[in-house]
């Protein structure tokens, strides 16, 4: 059983001093993924940033830069003792809450407030942050309290707060795809560690109490959600307007076929889809790499999937097993959402695909989190042995 004691305070040496070797077949597909990602964004981008910013590199060249800011971030993660993140819980849940209030008060972008502007810097995402501290959080709070997770009072109650706050500020921008991703990642910490199943009724009662607050509290988000909904039902209905993105996303992927077009050679991307670079970019690896391209793609996140689940049985402590199961359901989670967006399986949500879509915040908080992955297994390594 974890207790308080578990996080003590640490010397450098104890901080920076795992010897163990850090999980070699994870660390291939992270590196994998990201090579595969930034290739893929120059191939989708370089027309729209021709287009927009007079510049063939727009994107993938600050792309190139977040993902080396992502790798040094990674590689001091994995040298980490993952047990520091222990004190970092609640400063960092303190710290997103404070970040997602603040972008409320920043300029819209196609309709909502979802990027902090750091002058000189670019641009910050806190949604990204809140993702990474709500793993944080819960697995912290459900290592040090296993034995009475099945209990409301501790199993339920103070997740269900958290959740809360959480994605109602996320609802206020609007951002919807986020606030189902991290009820997703919640839930799923919450289940693995031993949360009653009859308490998963409750919540998802209080889901739909919480959704009927937001229709009132939130009259906006009615529309909103009500436009997708019947976009995603019959794209055409509106092919210039709301259905545009969709419709031209599906004629990609037809496009590609089983082998695609061939690397730099789609036509989708010279300004029929609109976002190329961002949420969309799935689509154009599908034209221009086709089926088997998609497929491995999709083969390459389950394998992560599969990888770091291996990795969190073997985790030393619950809390290493937590985190591990916390950012690899969030990575996978969002690749599969983005995938079920771009083929119209579910309604337009705007979220972007992990390691392919343009997005610095995103990258570097999604290394950093690999890097703790990485850093869990070395521990897994140190008991093993």
């Amino acid at each position: 059983m974890e207790h308080a004691g578990t996080f003590h305070k640490y010397s450098l040496k104890s901080l920076f001093g795992q010897n163990a070797a850090a999980d070699m077949p994870f660390f291939i597909l992270v590196l994998t993924l990201l090579c595969f990602g930034l290739i893929t964004l120059f191939s989708a981008s370089y027309a729209v940033g021709i287009y927009r910013r007079g510049d063939a590199y727009a994107y993938i060249r600050p792309q190139l830069l977040y993902a080396a800011v992502g790798l040094a971030a990674m590689w001091a993660a994995s040298q980490v003792d993952h047990h520091i993140y222990h004190r970092l819980a609640w400063p960092l849940m303190a710290l997103s809450l404070v970040l997602l209030v603040l972008v409320l008060f920043m300029p819209e972008y196609n309709g909502c407030k979802r990027w902090l502007v750091l002058p000189g810097l670019g641009t910050l995402q806190p949604s990204e942050i809140a993702k990474f501290s709500v793993v944080l959080v819960f697995s912290h709070i459900i290592s040090l309290n296993y034995p009475g997770m099945g209990s409301f009072s501790v199993g339920v109650l103070p997740f269900a707060a958290i959740l809360g706050v959480v994605s109602a500020l996320m609802l206020l921008e609007p951002h919807l795809s986020g606030t189902l991703l991290i009820l997703a990642i919640g839930a799923i910490l919450m289940f693995v560690g031993g949360t009653g199943l009859r308490w998963f009724a409750l919540a998802g009662a209080g889901g739909a109490a919480a959704v009927a607050a937001a229709v009132v509290l939130v009259p906006d988000l009615v529309p909103y959600a009500q436009d997708r909904l019947a976009t995603w039902l019959d794209p055409f209905a509106d092919p210039l307007g709301d259905g545009h993105q969709t419709i031209q996303s599906l004629y990609a992927i037809g496009s590609g076929g089983a082998a695609g077009v061939g690397l730099g050679n789609s036509r989708q991307k010279y300004l029929y889809v609109p976002e190329p670079q961002n949420d969309f970019i799935f689509s154009i690896l599908c034209e221009e790499l086709g089926f088997i391209g998609a497929a491995c793609v999709m083969l390459l996140f389950l394998l992560l999937l599969v990888r770091g689940m291996i990795i969190a049985a073997r985790a030393a402590d619950r809390f290493g097993a937590l985190l591990v199961v916390g950012f690899v359901a969030q990575v996978v989670l969002q690749a599969v959402l983005n995938i079920a967006v771009v083929t119209n399986t579910i309604p337009n949500t705007g979220i972007s695909l992990p390691f392919f879509s343009s997005g610095g915040t995103s990258l570097m908080m999604l290394l950093g989190e690999m890097g703790i992955v990485l850093s869990v297994s070395r521990s897994g390594t140190q008991r093993r042995g």
